[in-house]
């Protein structure tokens, strides 16, 4: 009964997920270089970053240690991997970043609080207490093995491509915006967000489980959109913005 009740409400949130694909189709989300002051109070870029991203792994350690399931050294693996993108998304990328006076609204911040509460409730929940394939023969299997590999992959364009942007800013000055090269900026717009969707599709195949498949929707969901918003921006603001490259998706989209 509570597995049935789980995937219930794990399938109901992969539907406001669609939702929220097909509204931001229509409408840009208002922070980054779209920021706007008509979506109410604002806060500093760095300490939005740390309160939308920092419940995620909270929750999620809390929900494994305290869970009734076994402690194996998989559970851990998993864990591990999940802390290792938040902890940098929550406190090493906001000391980077290089942002003078960008702020963002509170409004979006709460509800990517509001996101990794319940993201971050269903995966530690399954991880801590409903679980019961993650045993260390488990880390052997070819789904783990692949979705591991893909992961890796994800997070290493990903954090590489956050690189690039940061040092851009770098070398201007700060919120001055050019176009960025090198690596699979040359194909896409926007390789950082390719990264993260590439990273979480691994999470889905290594966990193979319902929660993380809804993480992945919702990643895939909620950054294809912004990647299209961001090919436009590019392409409105630079007359001589590269014809050939794509939003997202090298030579596809």
């Amino acid at each position: 009964m509570e597995k049935t009740l789980f995937g219930l409400l794990v399938w109901i949130w992969i539907s406001v997920a669609v939702i929220i694909f097909i509204v931001l189709l229509f409408v840009t989300a208002p922070y980054g270089r779209h920021s706007k002051r008509t979506w109410g109070v604002t806060i500093p870029d760095r300490l939005g970053w740390f309160l939308m991203e920092i419940p995620g792994p909270v929750i999620y350690l809390m929900l494994v240690i305290t869970g009734g399931g076994p402690k194996t050294v998989t559970i851990w693996v998993i864990t591990g991997l999940y802390l290792a993108h938040y902890l940098n998304r929550a406190i090493i990328y906001p000391l980077r970043i290089r942002t003078k006076g960008k702020e963002m609204p509170l409004l979006v911040a709460l509800m990517a609080v509001f996101f990794n509460f319940v993201n971050a409730g269903f995966l530690g929940y399954f991880a801590g207490t409903l679980q019961t394939h993650y045993t260390e023969s488990w880390m052997t299997d070819p789904r783990f093995i692949a979705g591991l590999l893909i992961f890796l992959a994800g997070m290493a364009i990903n954090m590489s491509s956050d690189e690039k942007l940061i040092h851009l800013r770098k070398k201007r000055n700060g919120n001055d915006y050019v176009i960025p090269h090198g690596g699979l900026f040359e194909k896409i717009s926007c390789p950082n967000f390719f990264g993260e969707i590439l990273e979480w599709s691994g999470y889905a195949i290594l966990c193979w489980s319902l929660p993380a498949l809804s993480f992945f929707i919702w990643t895939f969901c909620n950054l294809v959109p912004r990647a299209l918003s961001h090919h436009r921006w590019y392409r409105s603001h630079f007359t001589d913005y590269p014809a050939e490259r794509k939003a997202i998706i090298p030579y596809i989209l």
